[in-house]
Order: structure tokens, then sequence, then C-alpha cells
């Protein structure tokens, strides 16, 4: 099976139609890999915010003909074998945004780089959004200090990868120079739009959100030129009214258990 990497600028598992509608992309890329019900997990890491994270991603698929599930670095980091069996029983792999520096060292005390090309290899979709769609290139453009500079990713895909491109200025700014200065050509993607390498040489572009764009970046001899590339509109399902009522089920059966009524 050929691999796949779904690239993202920025995305959440809200229930907005362009979150909808990235989420239905995911399910879609993972049921074409899948040999029955198709299993999509989410890559966690060491982060203030991200156990409410992980409560919109399962919001976000417990309706959905899949099996979700969250897998946590942190808890498994010392248990490799078992981090290991877990990420090669998926067939997609979603990494949240984080601080690309941050990342990647993880990854490297970890050995999970090793892992995940393995999966990669193996037909495991790899997907993200923001450092976790730079991790898999050469290079991206991190915030991780602050200001907006050059960092590392694991390299599965040769070039380099800016996210959040329209939305933060700086860091288009910064990525235009670094291309300039030598960094390997590459892509810019907005929030709510994305990439897929799926066996071809080069990426197609989607988008979920009108004006949402990607970009191919490349240095000429006259500076470094950006080019919009032709995307597929990706419309938003209807909302799950199932998933709708069980979340207000869950919303007033925990004010009644807190206010001590009996549930």
């Amino acid at each position: 099976m050929t691999p796949c990497v779904l690239a993202l600028g920025g995305h959440d598992f809200t229930s907005q139609p362009p979150d909808r509608a990235l989420g239905e992309l995911l399910l879609r890329l993972a049921t074409e890999r899948a040999a029955g019900r198709p299993r999509i997990s989410l890559l966690t890491v060491d982060d203030p915010e991200m156990a409410a994270r992980v409560g919109r991603f399962h919001s976000a698929f417990e309706a959905r003909p899949c099996d979700s599930s969250a897998i946590s670095l942190p808890e498994l980091a010392g248990r490799r074998q078992e981090l290991r069996d877990r990420l090669l029983a998926q067939d997609l792999i979603y990494v949240s945004g984080a601080d690309l520096h941050g990342l990647l060292g993880t990854w490297d005390a970890t050995r999970l780089g090793e892992i995940l090309t393995l999966a990669w290899r193996r037909g495991i979709v790899l997907a993200g959004e923001s450092a976790g769609a730079m991790c898999w290139f050469d290079a991206g453009i991190t915030s991780s200090s602050g200001h907006a500079e050059p960092g590392a990713g694991l390299g599965l895909l040769g070039g380099s990868l800016c996210v959040h491109y329209s939305s933060e200025p700086d860091r288009r700014e910064a990525y235009l120079q670094a291309v300039a200065d030598g960094m390997p050509d590459g892509y810019g993607i907005d929030d709510h739009a994305g990439l897929i390498w799926d066996g071809g040489p080069s990426p197609f572009a989607v988008t979920a959100r009108r004006g949402a764009r990607a970009y191919r970046v490349a240095a000429r001899e006259t500076g470094v030129a950006e080019s919009p590339l032709p995307a597929r509109f990706l419309p938003a399902p209807a909302p799950s009214v199932m998933r709708e009522d069980i979340a207000e089920f869950r919303r007033i059966r925990s004010i009644r258990r807190r206010a001590g009524w009996p549930s």
C-alpha cells in the first residue's frame, strides 16, 4: 500500500462546517486503507490543552463508522513495544499541533520517529495540523521560541512546509526569507486547507473553507515565487443529530450529578 500523508495548515475537531468537512476527509482516508472498520487515533503530547482536544476528537468521531482512540505519548514513552503495537494497528494516525522543536525532541528521545516511519511505509495514513503537519517534512517554520524561525522535521517528505500561512503574516514572511536563504522549496497552507501525498510525486490540494488556499513556494532568480494551487473544495456533511443528542444528554446528566439529583 502506498504511503499517504495529509498535511493541514490548521484544524480542530469542532462542529463548525470546515472542521466537519476535514473530519469527513480523515474518515474517508482511513476507510480506504482499512481491512474492516477503520481505526483512527489521535497521538497526544504533554500539553495543558490536550485534554480538551481529546474530548473534541472523540465527539467528532463517536457517531461515525470508525473506532477512535487517543494514544498518549507521555503515558507510553517507557513502554515502547506497547506504543509500537498500538500505533501500527491504526489506519490513520493524527498528530495534533504543538511545539515543533519540542515535538521532534520528544520523538527523538522515545524513538517514536522510527515507529512513525514504519507506519508510513506500511501505508498507514499520517495526518496532522500545524506542527503535526510540518513534522513530516525536511523543515518548517516554528514559533517555538516566541518568534517565527526555521525548524527541522522528520524528513519523510522532501522539502519544507509553512502552516497558518495567511493568518500569521510573520510566519509567512519568515518562510519566504528562509527559502530565499536556502531552505528547500515547499508549500504554504492556510488554516482549513491541506495537501495530500498519496503515492504521486506531487500533492493535491483540498480546502474546507472558501478563500483558504495552498501555495507552492519556490526560489527563483528573481526572488521567491508563491503559486496558488488548484484545490478541491470539501463540503461539510450535515451535523449528526445523534452526536448532538448524545452531547446534550451528557451535559444534562453532568448538571444533575453536580446538583445531587438522581440521574
